[in-house]
């Protein structure tokens, strides 16, 4: 049996334009208006979710999904540097910042590693690969990342290097303790 999953990450923010850790705010209008536009890109799905986020569920309901929310979709706890922009985090916590891009055990915010996040969305991927049929989900970009640096089984270092846009469509396929990744479709109205 095989699961087709489609992750969707969320609509354009204020907090994504400002390269903020995002403090769970809203979607803005025009990424609202965005996502609406989209609502017929999808096809029925046997099951619908999205992480806890506001703008995640936000972007749900705009894309006409009924997303159950995911704690397993959660971005990543980024403790005390929450709702500041990269720019201050550098500026203020410099070694820090370096520790942290440079190595996905470490988590000088207080938080949450990335290699934590993947070993938390490769669970929930796991567990939905025992299942079958259409699953769609939106999810913020980190666990986008951390979604494909597991299905591969490839580094966690990797999932810096990756790129994901708002509202686009990442497909995986999970059969037989394996996945296939798809990357990078624009989603159409």
């Amino acid at each position: 049996m095989t699961v087709r999953l489609t992750l969707v990450p969320p609509a354009a923010s204020e907090a994504l334009r400002e390269v903020r850790f995002d403090a769970d705010g809203p979607l803005d209008p025009a990424g609202l208006a965005r996502a609406e536009a989209l609502a017929t890109a999808f096809g029925p799905a046997t099951r619908a979710y999205a992480s806890p986020s506001a703008r995640c569920l936000g972007t749900a309901r705009a894309l006409g999904l009924r997303a159950e929310p995911a704690a397993g979709l959660a971005g990543c706890d980024m403790g005390r540097w929450r709702g500041r922009t990269l720019e201050d985090v550098a500026a203020t916590e410099e070694a820090g910042l370096a520790a942290w891009l440079a190595d996905p055990e470490a988590a000088p915010h207080g938080g949450e590693s990335l290699r934590d996040l993947r070993v938390r969305v490769g669970a929930w991927l796991d567990a939905l690969r025992e299942g079958s049929g259409r699953v769609t989900a939106v999810a913020e970009p980190d666990v986008v990342r951390a979604a494909a640096v597991h299905a591969l089984g490839v580094p966690d270092e990797a999932a810096r290097r990756l790129d994901v846009r708002p509202l686009t469509a990442v497909h995986l396929s999970g059969r037989g303790g394996r996945w296939n990744l798809r990357i990078g479709e624009p989603l159409t109205g």
